[in-house]
Formats: C-alpha cells, sequence, structure tokens
C-alpha cells in the first residue's frame, strides 16, 4: 500500500500521518510498515536543536497507526472508525532515532475480540530493534 491508500484509510493528515507505505499485511494476524524519518520532520525543529531524535512517543503512535490498518483492513466494516488506544504495556526504547533512518514497524496480533485489539509490536532499523510494546485498542465507529 502506498501513501494514498493509506490515506484512505487512517484520518490523520500531516504533520501526524507518521506511515509512508505498508509492505507486508496478513489479513487478522500481522503487517509491517514503513517509516522514512527525515530531517523535515516537523518535531526535529524542538526535539533536540543540534541534535535531532525522534520523539519515543512518536514512534509508538506510528507502531499504532500501522496498527491500526491492519484492523481496518481486516475488518471493513470498521471503515470510518475512529481507533482509540486502551494501554501501552512493556513499552521499551532500545536505540535512538534519527533523521536518515527508516523505521520498519512490525505488528503481530496477540488478540482480538472486535472491536478490541491486543498487539505485539516493534520497530527496526535496519535490522536493529530499536521500540517494542504491547498495544490495546479499540475501534469504534
Amino acid at each position: 500500500m502506498n501513501i494514498t491508500d493509506i490515506q484512505k484509510i487512517l484520518p490523520h493528515r500531516y504533520p501526524f500521518l507518521l506511515v509512508d507505505q505498508i509492505v507486508e499485511l496478513e489479513l487478522g494476524k500481522s503487517v509491517k510498515g514503513i517509516k522514512n524519518v527525515t530531517i523535515n520532520e516537523p518535531f526535529f525543529q524542538g526535539h533536540f536543536p543540534g541534535r535531532p531524535v525522534m520523539p519515543g512517543v512518536l514512534i509508538i503512535e506510528a507502531m499504532a497507526q500501522v496498527g491500526g490498518i491492519l484492523a481496518f483492513k481486516s475488518a471493513p466494516d470498521l471503515e470510518g472508525g475512529m481507533v482509540y488506544f486502551l494501554s501501552i504495556d512493556k513499552a521499551k526504547f532500545r536505540k535512538m532515532v534519527v533523521p536518515g533512518d527508516q523505521l520498519t514497524l512490525q505488528l503481530v496480533v496477540l488478540q482480538t475480540r472486535p472491536p478490541y485489539w491486543r498487539l505485539m509490536a516493534k520497530a527496526y532499523v535496519k535490522e536493529e530493534l530499536v521500540c517494542e510494546a504491547e498495544l490495546k485498542a479499540m475501534i469504534s465507529k
């Protein structure tokens, strides 16, 4: 899925759309997305001047957006709904993400009882794990 396809699913828009591409999708099971991190990101102006680092909360948000695509594509009756976070558990940040990095965002469904989803999310730069968390969300119309 390219950015045009993603915008048909997610309500997020610049500067808060944090997914550039979906490269793998197995309905109801897993998804892999890409976020290209560039110096043009608005958050780098203040985080941090002279030493840009992507905020961890935005890495979590990027993972959640990829998970939202998985949920919406897996349950087409939810089209037009919104994803709401219920919890973020076991979050760990292992390495800084900086301009020029490409985040690979991988999520696997741990449990689903629509409209509730529990996902294991991991973010990588190249092959190195930079962030992981268990995300719980609800999709509502």
